[in-house]
């Protein structure tokens, strides 16, 4: 591509021909303000922050979506720039409640931090708020009309990055307003409860439901034992609620954090994700050796879960039938660990901090999720909602001793670990499924082929002469390319051109949940991933068929991968699911 020369406020500045304004100031050290604008989405030009001039000419340019061209040159910050870009915000503001003391963004709202900068002191325009309730109908997330400011970025997420269309636009002018079509509400719509509207939302128009008073209420219950589950990439996300670089691993932080706030046992996902690896693992060979519909589709990720059931019914014998770690914690936590421990599983409150929203859903599904005789898990907290709770207990997070999970369903190996990451749930298996179909370790156990941001990967991974034809996706707007190259093969009676393939509802995998940390770009994505391979690299363990509380709990409790107690603890079943409810 050819470079052009181009200037912003007189910097000159090269760039790529067909880079945004917005971009090629940002490469000059210029930073221009905007609000719809989000890496991730395609430049919409809704708000007006952005606009610039363009010298030697009285055209106004939208700098988030106009490439630029040799000899370009704008100016992006004057006095009437500046009184434009404070009255796009006024009116902005006369549609927004003043309620920010309340509000669940208050201190990381976009709106907010940019009326601060514009010294916004007065309402110079009639307020006009809209009258909308919130929305409560689903267990994940929560949509307020009222905070919406028309940006149109939870559209284009649901939309275009993740193709499931539960939201649009609705309305014109004024009435305007994002919602499921017909104004349905957001459960009876075709969400999958991501959050990624929530996590692009530059305001409090759409958020997670915030459970940590009942987290608290546990807490101080005598009859309840409060314990607790993180996530693998928890462990990266957390840190940057903190001041801390993104993908800087405080695992042994948040263990002792947990413990401050109440828990009386911290547990790791990572050792049921090491679990779910000898289970799902287990299934892929059954399949491959024995018969069954192939290729295998993972069943970690939620809202991939219920994509599946509404999309693809026809092809859910594809998906593997191994519950999510978080859900096979929760069994174990509340079976052998109570046994173990002595305590009445009725007493244990079973907690999982998750970078993800759709897990608020998960633990109440089906009856499945009951395995144990009880909820397995009946409290699903964020990654946002704990770092909420660890600064309103007063804990100097960190200050905080380092501290080690609790035993026996703590120990995990770096496979667990990588699960957060697109790619890893891949990786791990492979690092598994090699061992069991050859008998040998793999010499090499890092996958580079299924790791990175390409949004579908593809290869073959050499089991020793057996070849096995692997896919990875994250995003669900991409699964779509899969799903119907497997319908396809299957009306015709042949296989797809894969034995498993990985699916992840979120761009990058569990590291850019919609529960994680504002603010995810690619940039951040990578960071996020990089601090978990790093911590896999460092583990004494690397494969979950290593991990030696697996295989305990094996010789102890389950008898082998795929035994009739597993199946009945560890599986689940799948069913279709209308798109729209009646």
């Amino acid at each position: 591509m050819s470079i052009v020369h181009v200037k912003i406020n007189g910097i000159p500045v090269e760039v790529e021909e067909g880079t945004s304004v917005l971009n090629a100031a940002k490469k000059a050290g210029v930073r221009i303000p905007t609000l719809c604008y989000h890496e991730d989405l395609k430049p919409f030009g809704s708000c007006g922050l952005c606009i610039v001039k363009q010298e030697g000419s009285a055209k106004i340019i939208r700098a988030c979506a106009a490439p630029v061209n040799e000899g370009l040159s704008v100016i992006t910050n004057d006095p009437e720039l500046f009184a434009v870009r404070k009255t796009i915000l006024e009116l902005m503001l006369s549609t927004h409640p003043s309620s920010c003391l309340t509000c669940i963004r208050n201190g990381e709202c976009e709106l907010q931090d940019l009326a601060a900068e514009f010294g916004i002191r007065e309402q110079p325009f009639e307020v006009r708020i809209s009258e909308q309730p919130k929305d409560l109908s689903t267990a994940s997330l929560v949509l307020e009309p009222a905070k919406c400011i028309k940006c149109g970025r939870c559209v284009q997420v649901c939309q275009d990055l993740q193709g499931v269309f539960a939201l649009e636009f609705i309305g014109r002018g004024d009435g305007t307003c994002m919602a499921p079509a017909a104004m349905l509400k957001l459960n009876d719509s075709p969400c999958v409860k991501c959050g990624q509207c929530a996590a692009h939302c530059p305001v409090g128009a759409i958020y997670e439901r915030d459970e940590t008073d009942l987290f608290r209420a546990a807490v101080a219950d005598p009859d309840k034992q409060v314990v607790v589950q993180i996530a693998p990439s928890i462990r990266v996300g957390l840190s940057e609620s903190f001041g801390l670089p993104a993908g800087t691993v405080t695992t042994k932080k948040i263990y002792s954090a947990l413990r401050k706030v109440g828990a009386v046992a911290v547990h790791d996902t990572n050792f049921s994700a090491d679990l779910t690896i000898m289970e799902e693992g287990s299934e892929l060979v059954h399949r491959l050796t024995k018969g069954g519909a192939l290729p295998q589709l993972t069943s970690c990720c939620p809202a991939w879960i219920d994509y599946v059931e509404k999309y693809y019914p026809d092809l859910l014998d594809h998906v593997s039938s191994a519950k999510s770690p978080m859900m096979m914690q929760g069994a174990i936590t509340k079976t052998f660990y109570a046994q173990k421990a002595g305590i009445d599983p009725s007493k244990i409150f079973s907690v999982a901090i998750m970078p993800c929203t759709a897990k608020k859903f998960e633990i109440i599904r089906d009856d499945n999720m009951k395995a144990s005789g009880y909820p397995d898990v009946d409290l699903v907290l964020t990654t946002r909602e704990l770092a909420r709770l660890i600064k309103s207990s007063g804990i100097d997070f960190l200050k905080l001793e380092e501290e080690e999970a609790d035993s026996p369903i703590g120990e995990y190996s770096g496979a667990g670990t990588i699960f957060g990451a697109t790619g890893g749930v891949m990786e791990a298996a492979v690092r598994t499924a090699y061992h069991v179909v050859t008998g040998k370790e793999m010499a090499n156990v890092e996958v580079e082929a299924v790791r990175g941001l390409q949004e579908i990967k593809k290869g073959t991974v050499d089991f020793d002469g057996t070849p096995v034809r692997v896919a990875v996706v994250h995003g669900l707007s991409h699964v779509k390319e899969l799903m119907d190259e497997i319908r396809v093969a299957k009306a015709e009676g042949k296989q797809a051109p894969y034995e498993f393939i990985e699916v992840m509802a979120c761009r990058g995998g569990c590291i850019a949940g919609g529960g994680q940390p504002y603010g995810a770009t690619d940039a951040l994505r990578k960071e996020r991933s990089n601090g978990l391979y790093t911590d896999d690299k460092q583990s004494g363990v690397r494969c979950s068929h290593q991990n030696p509380s697996i295989i305990k709990l094996y010789e102890d409790f389950l008898t082998a991968p795929l035994s009739e107690k597993a199946h009945h603890l560890l599986h689940t079943t799948y069913q279709e699911v209308p798109v729209y409810k009646a």
